[in-house]
């Protein structure tokens, strides 16, 4: 596939990494230009581009930026992405740590990935979220194997959901249905789940017993 990846921090870089292991095409992109995704794009030949160009024909668009800088997203960050394209938000909101005070996630109770995808203008499938970035590289393991980790993975939109499961099982970790994105306060910052290293039994016995209450950590 063609996959596009905005944001080349742990998450993306490690994604870049194992993605075109794979075999898949990868254009990555940062905030601060093709020319310093030098390195990464020599050791992985991944095509360095601009955060404008990295969804031109991508079947999957992996957003792992910031929250705080995703109201300001490039006028059609989208266009010439290809049809159905999945779009993937690995974000998680840190008020006291990083992306200050968000009152429409604190006061009126939008998810995260609720709050993103308003702003990029496009439904997304919220994965990676709690995934420690080295176990990409270091915890993949064969379908049916008793040590491998599963990750939740919520969206509304079954066909794109199901198109970032069978990417996530192809990188070599379980998944577990958490629900769509309303739900997805389950997987957020300070629930069971949230940088859980098991299997699907202990994710979804997580999922299950998430609070929808943030906790005081995660609460600006």
């Amino acid at each position: 596939m063609k996959i596009g990846i905005i944001g080349a921090g742990n998450i993306g870089g490690n994604l870049t990494r194992r993605l075109t292991v794979l075999g898949h095409d990868v254009s990555v992109a940062n905030s601060r230009g093709p020319e310093t995704l030098t390195a990464l794009a020599e050791e992985t030949g991944a095509t360095p581009v601009t955060v404008g160009e990295a969804a031109r024909g991508a079947e999957i668009v992996v957003v792992t930026v910031p929250l705080k800088v995703v109201p300001d997203p490039p006028s059609g960050l989208l266009d010439g992405a290809a049809d159905g394209v999945a779009v993937i938000d690995t974000g998680n909101y840190y008020p006291r740590q990083r992306d200050g005070r968000i009152a429409a996630i604190e006061d009126d109770g939008l998810t995260e990935s609720r709050w993103t995808e308003r702003h990029i203008g496009h439904p997304v499938v919220k994965a990676f979220n709690g995934t420690y970035a080295q176990d990409i590289l270091d915890r993949p393991l064969p379908a049916g194997d008793p040590g491998r980790m599963a990750l939740p993975v919520a969206g509304d939109d079954e066909a794109a959901k199901r198109k970032v499961r069978e990417l996530i099982d192809a990188l070599g970790f379980d998944t577990v249905d958490a629900g769509g994105i309303d739900d997805s306060w389950r997987q957020q910052p300070g629930t069971p789940v949230y940088g859980l290293r098991n299997g699907v039994e202990a994710v979804t016995k997580a999922l299950a017993e998430a609070s929808p209450q943030r906790t005081p950590e995660f609460s600006g």
